[in-house]
């Protein structure tokens, strides 16, 4: 099995392990997912149908409005939440996002994410150090 080891920055710091879920654009915030079951609902998503939760998110960067924090952190506290994000490009919704619910995540890191991780990879997340490690399935 092919390791890959990613190098970035931390947005917010913590420890994370899971299978990836990747998407080349940028994530949204209000109407993308049902909280009650962290499915993705947004018609026309890439992830349609594809639940977050206990995932690891790989994407370019945040779309939306400042709300981009608001539903991510509801997913939290509903406990659906993702269990970290690799960020492309960080701006000021996924910088937010991050904090307020409280996922590990990193950017900046000296690959694209979205080009060298894929959908079903195992990751682990070290956002302290800002390291991600990389298993291709």
């Amino acid at each position: 099995m092919k390791t890959i080891i990613l190098k970035g920055r931390k947005i917010y710091g913590g420890m994370a392990e899971g299978e990836a879920l990747v998407m080349k654009g940028g994530l949204g915030g209000m109407g993308v997912f049902d909280v009650e079951s962290g499915t993705v609902i947004e018609l026309g998503h890439p992830w349609i149908n594809e639940i977050v939760g206990g995932k690891i998110l790989v994407f370019k960067t945040g779309k939306g409005s400042s709300s981009w924090s608001m539903w991510h952190q509801t997913l939290r506290f509903m406990g659906k939440g993702p269990l970290a994000h690799i960020v492309a490009e960080c701006n000021p919704q996924t910088a937010l996002g991050a904090v307020v619910a409280r996922v590990p995540s990193v950017t900046d890191l000296d690959k694209d994410p979205t080009e060298v991780i894929s959908t079903g990879d195992w990751v682990k997340v070290d956002a302290d150090s800002g390291l991600v490690e990389v298993r291709k399935k």
